[in-house]
């Protein structure tokens, strides 16, 4: 089951890359610290940049889709524990100020899914080999053409009541991307 999860989201990046000739593409790398000893590393590619301009109420919104390799470790020394998670995320941000006016502020929000390695992790629980992905970050773009971004952001993964276990983790998140 889960290897046809996996192949589900392979797919289906495949399927938006091809329609990454009008938009940008991008990569991301996350350094995540967590509830107690949980430290993390995200690495990220995006396939796909674009503007949602549809819903005039809401004003230009930004969308990228995002697919991450997690590497997650709990502990010190020698008596840690280790996991690894993949993601497919659709991330949505906003512009809300500007920095020097140069430089644009955004807030962003996103939920997708994951696929985590081991249920049992950091002491607990986490019920279930597929988790939800869900983060609410403050982002900076900058560089000549703002094609570089530093976010911070919360996130927190879950695998929302599809188990009894369902403690979750959180994770303060610091990230750098650059858009090609």
């Amino acid at each position: 089951m889960r290897k046809i999860f996996l192949l589900s989201i392979v797919l289906g990046l495949l399927n938006l890359s091809s329609f990454t000739a009008s938009a940008a593409q991008g990569v991301a790398v996350d350094i995540l610290d967590g509830e107690g000893d949980l430290l993390g590393l995200r690495l990220a590619y995006r396939p796909l940049y674009t503007k949602i301009d549809q819903f005039e109420w809401l004003g230009d919104l930004d969308l990228y889709w995002e697919m991450s390799v997690n590497f997650w470790e709990y502990g010190k020394d020698n008596h840690h524990d280790t996991n690894l998670a993949i993601a497919l995320s659709p991330v949505f941000s906003k512009q809300f100020a500007t920095l020097y006016n140069r430089y644009p502020i955004k807030w962003e929000f996103g939920i997708g899914v994951s696929l985590v390695d081991d249920t049992r992790f950091a002491g607990k629980d986490i019920g279930s080999h597929y988790q939800f992905e869900d983060r609410l970050g403050v982002l900076m773009e900058f560089g000549q053409h703002n094609e570089q971004s530093v976010a911070v952001r919360y996130m927190h993964y879950s695998n929302g009541g599809l188990n009894d276990h369902n403690p979750g983790m959180d994770f303060l998140n610091f990230a750098y991307a650059a858009r090609f």
